[in-house]
Parts: C-alpha cells; sequence; structure tokens
C-alpha cells in the first residue's frame, strides 16, 4: 500500500511564486519547509533575531495542525542563521519553546536569498509521537 501524500500551503506568496509547500504529509510523517520569520498576513519582519524565531513557529504550528499534530511531534531541526551570534540570541528562546520535546537539531550559518532573515528553521515531525 502507498502513503498518501498532503501537500500543506499556509498561502505565502513564496510558495506559490517558487513551487514549494509550507509541508508535505506523507504517511505520519511531515516535512516543513524552511520558514522565516515573516508574518505572511502583513507582509513584515521584525529585526530582532528572537522576535523573528517566534513568527518562525507561529507559521509552522498551523501547518503542524492541518497534518493533525502539534510542536510536541517535531523530532528534527535545522536551524539556519545568518551568523553564530544570531544563534546564541535565539538558543535561549529554542530552549524555551523545545525543552520538553528535545528534537535533534543542526545549525548551519548561511545566507539568505530573502533581505532582513536571520533565522530560518525546517523540521520533520512524525503524528502522535508527542502524545
Amino acid at each position: 500500500m502507498t502513503a498518501k501524500r498532503q501537500n500543506i500551503s499556509s498561502g505565502s506568496k513564496f510558495e506559490e511564486a517558487y513551487g514549494y509547500s509550507r509541508a508535505v504529509k506523507v504517511g505520519d510523517t511531515v516535512f516543513i519547509s524552511g520558514t522565516i520569520g515573516m508574518d505572511f498576513a502583513t507582509g513584515e519582519m521584525s529585526a530582532d533575531p528572537v522576535e523573528q524565531l517566534r513568527q518562525v513557529i507561529k507559521n509552522i504550528e498551523p501547518a503542524l495542525e492541518k497534518a493533525g499534530g502539534s510542536l510536541k511531534d517535531v523530532v528534527q531541526i535545522t536551524t539556519y542563521v545568518t551568523e553564530p551570534e544570531v544563534f546564541t540570541a535565539i538558543g535561549p528562546e529554542l530552549g524555551k519553546i523545545f525543552g520538553d520535546i528535545r528534537p535533534t537539531n543542526a545549525a548551519l550559518v548561511v545566507a539568505f536569498p530573502v533581505p532582513d532573515v536571520k533565522v530560518e528553521i525546517s523540521a520533520t515531525a512524525v503524528i502522535g509521537c508527542g502524545s
């Protein structure tokens, strides 16, 4: 039997323009695209990396909910930042958000194609594992 695929969109203009989904669910596994801290409804983004991180999570949570899960089901994240100091700034907030969940994490320093982005997170979740 082949697992069913569900594409999940956030309505971001980037998804349509660049041909990707916010998340894709296959079976009980959800793959979440790299997500930035832009409020997609207003097009605004804070200059503060911690505020960007908080918005990243606000952008990821609806995709998880549409897939039938929550942050508790996240088993892996990859955190992309513009410089090591950004990771140092957001680290304590990551600890607050994921401290009880404890997914794996890799942190990478990168350059973003979108101006003013300081942090981006991609994630993998397994629905039901965090219940």
